[in-house]
């Protein structure tokens, strides 16, 4: 039997406050490499708060996170920037993109923390644009693109260091039916390629699309009905 890639077990991530707020209460997941999972939810469900911790941008206030079956918890935050360079890829709502940056200088910013020697890093920029079909946008500054082109920038840089574990937070959110269309397809053929995928998402077409699908309600995780 294949190890996990991703194991929470008894997740809790409280944040103080009078009462106290728990956004995620006692959640258990596992994933396997190379699976495609979708998390549902309306908003404030607990969402993005397990994705930050699956991202390492975040801690549990209980439980245990392992990633590739190594403990997590006693990780100090510079080991933890060290993992989420080498393992880790996100794609955001809102693209996050440096906006004065070329495409190409957007994609080849997260090689500046990864390890991975100077001379590879234009070679994988390049491929990874080519990867996403815009390797004719790479001198075109991110204001000059569509909101589709953007996205498929933000998975370029995502994935151009040869993550693991992708995880994408209403990665759809901002585009309309057709574009969503085309970024899923390009998820699933990531996925395809042996990627991770998690997607958070709050729209049912969206996680339809996905191997499995669970539901977050009220920091709980349950199998949608």
């Amino acid at each position: 039997m294949t190890a996990p890639l991703v194991e929470l077990t008894d997740v809790t991530r409280s944040f103080p406050g009078s009462p106290e707020v728990q956004a995620l209460k006692g959640v258990s997941l596992a994933l396997a490499p190379g699976e495609y999972l979708a998390v549902v939810g309306p908003s404030g469900s607990g969402k993005s708060t397990m994705l930050n911790i699956l991202g390492l941008l975040d801690r549990p206030s209980v439980g245990e996170y392992r990633l590739a079956g190594a403990r997590t918890g006693d990780l100090d935050d510079d080991q933890r920037a060290a993992v989420r360079a080498r393992f880790i890829g996100f794609v955001f709502q809102g693209f996050h993109l440096m906006q004065r940056r070329t495409v190409l200088d957007n994609v080849l910013m997260p090689m500046l923390y990864s390890g991975i020697p100077r001379a590879e890093r234009y070679p994988r920029a390049r491929a990874a644009l080519e990867r996403v079909g815009l390797g004719h946008r790479a001198q075109f500054l991110p204001g000059t693109l569509s909101g589709g082109e953007r996205q498929r920038v933000a998975v370029a840089r995502a994935v151009v260091s040869g993550p693991a574990l992708l995880l994408a937070d209403e990665p759809t959110g901002s585009l309309d039916q057709v574009t969503s269309g085309e970024v899923m397809t390009l998820f699933e053929e990531l996925n395809a390629d042996g990627i991770t995928l998690v997607v958070i998402t709050h729209d049912r077409d969206v996680a339809a699309r996905a191997d499995r699908s669970l539901r977050l309600r009220d920091g709980r995780l349950e199998e949608p009905r």
